[in-house]
């Protein structure tokens, strides 16, 4: 299985705690299971998805080594233990990685640009992204065909995914397809279900796909590996498959 071109997508939302890097260990994991070549690029200088990879949160020189072209992600990179699926490793300099980039010329467009090279390596680039707006996020946007954003099932995730899409809209240039999924979820609660079933109904940016709250995903930091390498039969294994699944679906509809 090929994709035409290298994708790039990225996990992504303001907030902290909805399930980011979940999404993106697991995506990733399930794009190199398809046979596709897929990097993780673990941005958050908090290394969780480093973490489940059982690698080094370290890199040579560290952020500001990448963004001034000093060491290239080549060089960096790292295998995992899975094949097809390689890491970018986090590296706790990234905390500065928006000062880093403001040094450079155009630097709204740097992380697209150390990526760009990639292309005859990789199929898929995973993006595992900081909370936060900023200088980062921009490169984000800009890097990335699809915008993947984790809601968590409560009134102000709604509110901070409109001024997340205010953001996309606002910025200039190329822009990816946005598109969010309910995470999290705990169909015990009413209000949960509710917001599951109704959110993909009233936005066209938010898919039916959603992931639940099983403690079989916490476990993940235990097992460091992706849920469908340890627990394939799960709720959140097939979640994330379909989730992948819808994904894939959507990149005849972006372009590069």
């Amino acid at each position: 299985m090929r994709t035409s071109g290298m994708k790039v997508v990225a996990s992504y939302n303001i907030k902290g705690g909805v399930g980011k890097t979940s999404t993106a260990v697991n995506l990733a994991y399930l794009a190199s299971r398809d046979g596709l070549r897929t990097l993780l690029w673990d941005l958050d200088p908090q290394g969780s998805a480093t973490y489940l990879f059982r690698v080094k949160p370290k890199v040579k020189g560290g952020g500001a080594a990448i963004v001034a072209g000093k060491r290239t992600l080549d060089d960096a990179i790292k295998g995992t233990d899975f094949d097809h699926l390689d890491l970018m490793p986090a590296d706790f300099s990234y905390r500065h990685l928006d000062f880093d980039l403001d040094s450079r010329k155009r630097p709204t467009d740097r992380i697209r640009r150390l990526i760009a090279p990639l292309k005859g390596e990789y199929d898929v680039v995973i993006l595992d992204c900081p909370p936060s707006v900023s200088l980062v996020s921009e490169n984000i946007v800009h890097a990335c065909d699809v915008l993947l954003v984790p809601l968590i099932p409560a009134v102000l995730s709604v509110r901070t995914y409109d001024q997340l899409v205010d953001f996309v809209d606002g910025m200039p240039g190329r822009k990816p397809q946005v598109m969010a999924f309910v995470s999290m979820v705990d169909r015990r609660k009413k209000s949960h279900r509710e917001f599951a079933d109704q959110l993909p109904q009233e936005r066209a940016s938010v898919v039916a796909e959603a992931i639940p709250n099983r403690a079989v995903i916490e476990q993940m930091a235990q097992e460091r590996a992706p849920v469908p390498v340890f627990a394939p039969t799960s709720t959140a294994a097939t979640s994330y498959e379909a989730l992948w699944a819808r994904v894939q679906s959507c990149w005849s509809d972006t372009r590069r």
